[in-house]
């Protein structure tokens, strides 16, 4: 069946947000008073929203709602002013966009960034490209691996499931595919292993932006 549309998870998928992130949250915990975390740590910290992110890297006898709500709103903060210093597409990125967008494959991202950031990021660091969609959470938008999200972008984009593509780096990003009925594929250079991508329901795992047209031709 010909790919008609493509869903892109957007941090650790299309760009390396990682550093910006790990910045934003280590800043909120050292006004805190808590350790900071080593960057690399974070790509087992990021993937399920803001509140995750601070229960997982407050010190265990600090997670009730006032500190972790305090942390929320603190990140939220250092990382407006932060989001872009590093963050950028990862290598392949632009490339695999361009011939997608010379395939006349239509795209869409869904995040579990907060919906303002991610049209935010999105508008600085992706314009070059069009996507029929970009959302993050918001209240009609619940956060993955919630398929409710997903499911409403496939209707709104109006093409079958048998004819998409969702590209993630995480499990929540497969699971997400999963309870939603999309083809997974799993991407190797963002955030997590071949193992998790796998182990959650990935129907293939590429090393490359360039390998997902192999995907596309074989399908």
């Amino acid at each position: 069946m010909k790919c008609q549309a493509i869903v892109f998870d957007l941090d650790g998928t299309l760009l390396n947000t990682l550093d910006d992130l790990a910045d934003a949250n280590n800043e909120a915990l050292t006004e805190m008073g808590f350790p900071t975390h080593p960057v690399e740590s974070y790509k087992h910290h990021i993937g399920n929203g803001v509140r995750l992110l601070l229960e997982r890297t407050l010190p265990e006898g600090a997670r009730d709602d006032a500190t972790v709500e305090k942390g929320v709103a603190m990140m939220k903060q250092a990382y407006s002013k932060c989001w872009d210093n590093k963050t950028r597409p990862y290598d392949g990125i632009p490339e695999m966009l361009d011939e997608l967008t010379s395939r006349g494959v239509r795209m869409a991202i869904l995040s579990n960034k907060p919906h303002a950031y991610t049209e935010m990021v999105v508008d600085k660091l992706l314009a070059d490209w069009e996507f029929e969609r970009v959302w993050g959470v918001s209240d009609s938008v619940p956060p993955k691996p919630d398929p409710a999200g997903v499911s409403r972008l496939v209707e709104a984009l109006g093409a079958p499931t048998e004819n998409l593509l969702y590209l993630g780096d995480t499990a929540t990003d497969m699971e997400t595919a999963v309870g939603a009925g999309i083809f997974a594929v799993g991407v190797l250079w963002g955030f997590r292993t071949a193992d998790e991508l796998t182990q959650n329901g990935a129907d293939v795992l590429l090393g490359a932006p360039s390998e997902l047209f192999d995907v596309i031709d074989r399908r």
